[in-house]
């Protein structure tokens, strides 16, 4: 695994001209209807093939119990991807919600099942509180299914406020969190 980039290396954008500086950005993939790790895949795909992102590690895939969902909701599979990027934070968003939209994603109740979750979890260590969006994810830090796949890809990653991904996965309960031993994402 890459250590975190330096903020002040700059990528030249030669469409614009301008001058953006390289990130590391923590994004949190999960399914629990349909074909889920068909999803999971095309979900990863969709986000290597994204202009300005670098994928640079993909965790294990780990099938999850649902957390804060209605009684009955079938098991998650989830995946936790790294990587670098000169995108803006809101630019990003708007892809993983997007990518959620071409995979069929309907917005019902909070925790209802989904063909996919496609959450921006740690934009480098930008902090953003607004209507519509929080960074980092307000309660990566507490989610076994965010911090056990994150911890198996980069240990080492920090949510900013909250501390060493490493450290954190250890104050989780993380039994039903399992790892799918025979299914792997790859980057195509």
């Amino acid at each position: 695994m890459t250590e975190t980039p330096n903020p002040h290396i700059i990528d030249a954008d030669t469409l614009t001209g301008g001058l953006r500086p390289i990130r590391r950005v923590v994004i949190a993939l999960g399914s629990n209807l349909g074909d889920r790790a068909a999803t999971l895949q095309g979900a990863l795909n969709a986000l290597a093939d994204t202009p300005g992102v670098d994928i640079v590690g993909v965790s294990p895939v780990y099938e999850t119990a649902p957390v804060d969902a209605p009684e009955g909701s079938p098991k998650f599979l989830n995946a936790v991807v790294v990587a670098d990027s000169t995108l803006h934070a809101r630019t990003l968003l708007e892809r993983a919600l997007a990518i959620e939209d071409a995979f069929g994603r309907v917005r019902t109740t909070p925790g209802a099942p989904r063909t996919l979750d496609v959450d921006l979890l740690v934009v480098g260590d930008k902090v953003i509180h607004e209507d519509d969006f929080v960074l980092p994810h307000p309660r990566a830090h507490e989610r076994a299914f965010v911090l056990v796949p994150w911890a198996q890809v980069d240990p080492d990653g920090v949510i900013p406020g909250r501390g060493r991904v490493g450290d954190l996965v250890r104050s989780v309960d993380t039994t039903s969190v399992t790892r799918v031993a025979d299914l792997e994402l790859r980057l195509e």
